[in-house]
């Protein structure tokens, strides 16, 4: 598909109801107001297509930059674009887009961590939520120190940007997540940090309790180290096949008299 053909779809496929929910959130305009299933259906039909992805984040069109990162080769991207489209970024619904789509799929996604050191409030987002997913979805930091970054945390939240202290909050969670000493560890920062609050804006969004929620995942996976292996399903043996009937012999006619 062509730029203008994707941009004519955009607005086709929008409605005035998410449309309206988008910019209650935040998004800049332009927005035609197409949620991510239709997005799905668009990105399947385009498939990969780098040209196509550059023209549509370009575009600073709020949905045409969703499907940017859809579309994108991200594997093939080198650090300098990548670290560009992050300066690029424009509002809080756009970074775990972002994040999800181009920085784990990136072969520069631990790079992108240097990210927590901005100063604008999207680009330290960006950042943040980006350690929060290379910790819950990767192995990439496995063995890796994360005390330092509780130091961080419990350093730069109270002072940070809205947006950033929510991303902040986000990675104490996820580092909380990685259990023995670093989870006490991240307990106690939760504890001396107090409530996380963040502006949710017009939205019914709520920050949630670091503490709680380093909690629910502990038990849940003490829950599901003490659950009992599912036995495979046993196989069932082929059914016997009935033997072939022997054709019944036929009957000689008697000869007529």
């Amino acid at each position: 598909m062509t730029f203008e053909e994707t941009m004519r779809e955009l607005e086709r496929l929008g409605t005035a109801q998410t449309r309206k929910t988008y910019l209650r959130h935040g998004a800049p305009e332009p927005v035609s107001g197409v949620n991510f299933g239709p997005l799905g259906v668009l990105k399947k039909r385009i498939g990969t297509d780098g040209v196509l992805a550059r023209a549509l984040w370009a575009s600073g069109h709020t949905e045409a930059r969703f499907l940017a990162t859809m579309v994108v080769d991200a594997p093939e991207m080198p650090w300098k674009e990548l670290d560009a489209w992050a300066k690029g970024l424009d509002w809080y619904g756009l970074t775990p887009v972002f994040v999800s789509n181009v920085v784990l799929r990136s072969p520069h996604a631990v790079k992108a961590l240097t990210w927590t050191q901005s100063k604008s409030e999207w680009v330290g987002q960006a950042g943040w939520q980006s350690l929060s997913a290379l910790l819950t979805k990767t192995a990439l930091l496995a063995g890796e120190d994360l005390l330092p970054w509780l130091k961080r945390i419990e350093q730069e939240l109270p002072g940070a940007k809205n947006r950033v202290r929510e991303a902040m909050n986000g990675a104490l969670i996820a580092v909380g997540s990685t259990g023995g000493a670093v989870q006490a560890a991240a307990l106690a920062t939760a504890k001396r940090l107090g409530k996380v609050e963040v502006d949710q804006g017009d939205t019914a969004c709520e920050t949630p309790d670091a503490t709680e929620y380093i909690l629910k995942i502990q038990a849940r996976k003490e829950a599901k180290a003490k659950a009992p292996a599912k036995k495979p399903a046993a196989k069932k043996a082929p059914a016997k096949k009935a033997p072939a009937k022997k054709p019944a012999a036929s009957k000689r006619t008697r000869a007529r008299a």
